[in-house]
């Protein structure tokens, strides 16, 4: 039988009046068998813990967890623990058991004082504009940035290499290879990202990962399994692009092109261009999107004069601006 794998570390933990976890970050975390508790390293977070609840009404407390990660998520702290492992590129998405994710997470309003309950929100809030109004500094508002079951990535993980537009956009457990650019208007979901140098400006969702050296074109989208519950995990492999507001429901291989606006699904009928029977007079094979799905070397493009929808060869993939990736 084999064993499950292991990740371990010391989170420091947000926890409301209610004992609810509302957020673990962990600044460090490694892989393998956690040690001994004699031999645990220390957790080093020094003041920012306290047993007493602040004006949120939340306390910090250290938590040591150790992940089991082929097994069902236990708690809060372990779904924490593995958004973390993603993020930290210590794991790639589709890699870590993430069943029962929704109902371990609580949903916070996170702001730019750090996460709140929802439950008591305003009176918190309350509770926090007084405190601050005792320093002779102005007092910022408390900003809502969102009410979510998960926060912005890089609140809790820089990746090195980056470049995101707009931090909103980019959850934790989303995983940004080096050379990532992710501009403003594009998105990535948890347990999804890109695996090389790649140009994000469309929607990356969850369970989608994109190869090296490819681009998502602005408003491009990619079928995720969040939606309608749908098993099928789709992909891009290396060197390809999803035009502008362009979408896909399967697969593409490395050096593909789907063109500006069009969506192929699984469904979708695709009419293979082959210029020996056209030239003999031979009709053209029809194939629903999901024969073509994973596929190599594949134009995917609308005849602007018949409306079909075809599939042509083509021999080289696409080549991003290097300079811009040297992140």
């Amino acid at each position: 039988m084999t064993e499950s794998r292991k990740a371990w570390g010391w989170g420091l933990a947000s926890i409301d009046a209610a004992g609810n976890t509302l957020d673990v970050w962990y600044p460090q975390l490694a892989l393998g068998d956690a040690p001994a508790e004699t031999d645990r390293p220390n957790h080093d977070f020094g003041v920012l813990a306290h047993d007493q609840a602040d004006a949120r009404g939340v306390r910090r407390v250290p938590v040591f967890t150790v992940s089991s990660l082929d097994e069902p998520i236990t708690d809060a702290a372990d779904a924490y623990l593995r958004l973390h492992l993603m993020s930290m590129r210590l794991a790639k998405p589709n890699t870590l058991n993430l069943d029962g994710i929704f109902g371990k997470l609580n949903n916070v309003v996170w702001t730019n004082y750090g996460p709140f309950a929802v439950e008591d929100f305003a009176l918190r809030k309350l509770d926090v504009l007084k405190a601050a109004a005792g320093s002779p500094l102005p007092t910022a508002d408390v900003n809502v940035l969102s009410v979510d079951k998960f926060p912005r990535m890089i609140d809790y993980v820089v990746p090195s290499g980056v470049r995101i537009g707009d931090a909103d956009r980019v959850r934790l457990g989303a995983h940004l290879a080096e050379g990532t650019t992710v501009m403003h208007a594009g998105f990535v979901n948890f347990n999804a990202g890109t695996l090389g140098t790649s140009m994000v400006e469309g929607r990356v969702s969850q369970g989608v990962v994109v190869g090296n050296g490819s681009d998502i074109g602005g408003g491009a989208s990619i079928m995720g399994t969040l939606s309608g519950g749908g098993k099928l995990r789709n992909s891009i492999g290396e060197h390809s692009l999803l035009g502008a507001n362009a979408g896909i429901g399967i697969s593409l291989g490395d050096n593909c092109v789907v063109e500006a606006g069009l969506y192929v699904t699984a469904g979708t009928k695709v009419t293979i261009y082959d210029k020996a029977k056209l030239a003999a007079g031979q009709p053209l094979d029809v194939v629903k999107g999901a024969e073509l799905s994973g596929k190599d070397n594949i134009m995917f493009i609308r005849n602007s004069v018949s409306g079909a929808i075809e599939a042509r060869s083509r021999k080289h993939g696409i080549e991003l601006n290097s300079a811009l990736h040297k992140n």
